[in-house]
């Protein structure tokens, strides 16, 4: 509102895209102080990709080029691929989930607006299922890396030769853990065993970035509070009683909250308006569903992390839940059950 109650706030597409786009900023400029070069490189060339692809989807359905590809969604989506893939991944990972991602997951769909499916965790998707070792190497770097270097790995898969490959990463958190239900060993011992004793400084500015580009999107009221809010007391309510109940076998929730990409999921995708819910209700449901999926997945799957998963089987489930979630049209009540 701007002076009265009858003038609604001007809006565009373009507005809350770069709105969006503004608040990853703070998760991007974390990620570079810990990862390096190497983030900013993966995020420019899956935009790249992302406008590529769109570009040409738009050429051969016929449509204009400038007013969909100004109006951000597909920078957007560059971006969210680029910080959910590993910063020393192989340069070709971003582009096959580019691809997917507005390609398959957007323009075969119809474009903005008619996706079922968000394009970003499609893109993850798809990658994690057909490339599991690809995406799981470089996404944590110990060994400094100068730029060079980062970008010799990127794009030739080449180090220096005084370098090795168990200098440049080890098992992340989730991994360790996935590893100690697998092989009933008890968690403490099996982080421990692993070098973690602890969530890492980077995951854990990482997470406080994500939840400050969150409380700018709320402030901006690009997003509400229902979905990020449901999704993040689900998971830690769940992950609470696992962990009381028996603390060798499930993480604690602070475990659970700080590493992955919760956060990123609870702010950043879950509250996508396109593929999400868009009743107030509806958006409860959503964010309570993915939390559920997520510490199931994470507790009893096969996968380290279950958010791309669980997002896009809530994506799936949006329409029905917003069927049953409307609100009663005002002056009328609701027909009484025979």
């Amino acid at each position: 509102m701007k002076s009265a109650p009858y003038l609604a706030q001007s809006n565009s597409v373009r507005r809350v895209m770069l709105t969006v786009v503004a608040a990853l900023l703070p998760a991007l400029t974390v990620a570079t102080w810990f990862f390096g070069i190497a983030v900013w490189v993966q995020v420019g060339q899956a935009v790249l990709a992302c406008l590529l692809f769109e570009a040409a989807m738009l050429r051969l359905r016929g449509l204009p080029l400038a007013p969909f590809l100004t109006d951000g969604s597909a920078v957007l989506t560059g971006m969210l691929i680029g910080v959910c893939f590993p910063p020393l991944g192989a340069w070709w990972l971003v582009w096959v989930g580019s691809f997917f991602a507005i390609v398959v997951a957007k323009q075969l769909y119809g474009g903005l607006g008619h996706n079922v499916f968000n394009p970003a965790m499609v893109a993850f998707a798809v990658g994690i299922v057909s490339f599991p070792a690809q995406m799981a190497g470089g996404a944590t770097v110990y060994a400094p890396l100068s730029n060079l270097e980062q970008l010799a790995l990127i794009f030739s898969h080449t180090l220096p030769a005084d370098l090795g490959w168990d200098a440049l990463s080890s098992a992340t958190p989730l991994n360790a853990v996935k590893v100690a239900l697998s092989a009933e060993v008890p968690l403490p011992l099996a982080l421990f065993s692993a070098g973690v004793s602890g969530v890492p400084n980077s995951l854990v500015g990482l997470a406080v970035a994500y939840l400050l580009g969150g409380g700018v999107l709320l402030w901006r009221r690009v997003v509400t509070w229902h979905g990020p809010v449901a999704l993040i007391l689900t998971l830690s309510t769940l992950a609470s009683v696992g962990w009381l109940l028996s603390p060798a076998r499930f993480a604690p929730p602070l475990f659970h909250l700080l590493t992955g990409s919760v956060m990123l999921g609870a702010w950043f995708i879950a509250t996508d308006p396109v593929t999400g819910c868009t009743t107030p209700r509806g958006k409860l449901w959503f964010g309570a569903g993915v939390g559920v999926l997520i510490w199931a997945i994470r507790s009893f799957g096969s996968l380290p992390d279950g958010v791309a998963f669980a997002v896009l089987t809530l994506n799936m489930m949006a329409p029905l839940i917003d069927r049953h979630t409307q609100p009663p049209v005002f002056g009328r009540k609701k027909k009484a059950s025979p």
